[in-house]
């Protein structure tokens, strides 16, 4: 059995920014060698557009070509309730971020054995 592998939006946010360099080019590197175990969330997904789009990284017509290639190529775990009340007792017991104890719930819930990320907000 292949252990499924989540990565947190930044990672994602890197690779189609491009910016840093050298993280964008790490990111395709953990894509390539994982590929046939990555999944990502319907969270994932917004917040890469979000960000893409916002900041101007790219245009909202590439961004949705992006978001496309990726729900065409990858698993993609919808967000629901049982995420969202996993979400709010991870919250709660560990003090992450609602959104990065999402992000955990996802993961955790979707049997993941490893979450990618870079900047989960631990107060």
């Amino acid at each position: 059995m292949i252990d499924k592998i989540f990565l947190d939006s930044n990672l994602w946010i890197y690779l189609y920014a491009k910016n840093p360099p050298e993280k964008s080019q790490k990111v395709a590197e953990i894509i390539k060698n994982h590929s046939s175990s990555l999944l990502v969330s319907t969270q994932v997904l917004g917040e890469l557009f979000h960000v893409l789009t916002r900041k101007k990284f790219t245009s909202k017509t590439d961004a949705i070509t992006i978001i496309s290639d990726i729900v065409n190529t990858f698993p993609v775990q919808a967000i629901n309730t049982t995420e969202v009340i996993q979400a709010l007792e991870i919250n709660a017991k560990y003090n992450y971020s609602y959104w990065d104890s999402l992000i955990i719930a996802t993961a955790l819930l979707s049997e993941c054995s490893m979450i990618y990320s870079e900047d989960m907000q631990h107060n």
